[in-house]
């Protein structure tokens, strides 16, 4: 980020577009993707969620589209985060910064699962192991039918969220906002902490 923040406009759309085709290239995979969630998870790291098949997670675990309280947006991430929780379940935490459970976020449909640290690797193995038992083929086919069916992240919707960054970044809010990140001090948007 701190590279970001020195970075001219052109330059930080095209790191933008890098990660945005990292997560479409993920979410692109032929494979079913399974997400295995063992810490806390804040704005990219919710990107990598929501472009898995599968999530399980661990209790106690934090989350957070966090972007808003620098000043930015969650952009890259925001179409694969809208097509994985879509948009009624996303406006409850998409731009409020909010740090929020993995009870809710299982709720909010991203994990699938939620277990204790001790199980996690047992879960994901058994979340693994039905997909062993079947055609390779028709997993593939099955999951080019659903992405289809429940509709895809679009060229157009990646260019939207790269360039409402790109214009976010250029904002003395956003400035603002990262340069009080950086310097370790409330934005001056930020509510006061109760005593």
């Amino acid at each position: 980020m701190r590279a970001q923040f020195e970075m001219e406009a052109e330059t930080r759309r095209r790191e933008s577009r890098r990660i945005a085709e990292a997560l479409g290239a993920l979410a692109a995979l032929p494979q079913p993707l399974i997400g295995k969630v063992q810490g806390n998870a804040f704005g990219g790291g919710m990107g990598l969620i929501s472009v898995c098949d599968v999530v399980v997670g661990v209790e106690g675990a934090k989350f957070g589209f966090t972007e808003t309280r620098l000043g930015l947006l969650p952009a890259n991430i925001g179409p694969y985060v809208i097509a994985r929780m879509g948009g009624t379940k996303a406006r409850a935490v998409f731009m409020s910064a909010r740090i929020f459970g993995a009870e809710e976020a299982r709720a909010l449909d991203l994990l699938n699962r939620v277990v204790t640290p001790e199980a996690l690797d047992a879960a994901v193995e058994a979340e693994i192991a039905p997909y062993l038992g079947c055609a390779p083929g028709a997993v593939r086919e099955s999951k080019a039918l659903l992405t289809a069916l429940a509709g895809q992240v679009t060229a157009e919707q990646v260019d939207m969220a790269i360039d409402a960054l790109a214009a976010r970044w250029e904002t003395a809010e956003a400035q603002e906002g990262i340069a009080a990140f950086f310097d370790k001090r409330p934005a001056p948007w930020a509510a006061p902490k109760p005593e």
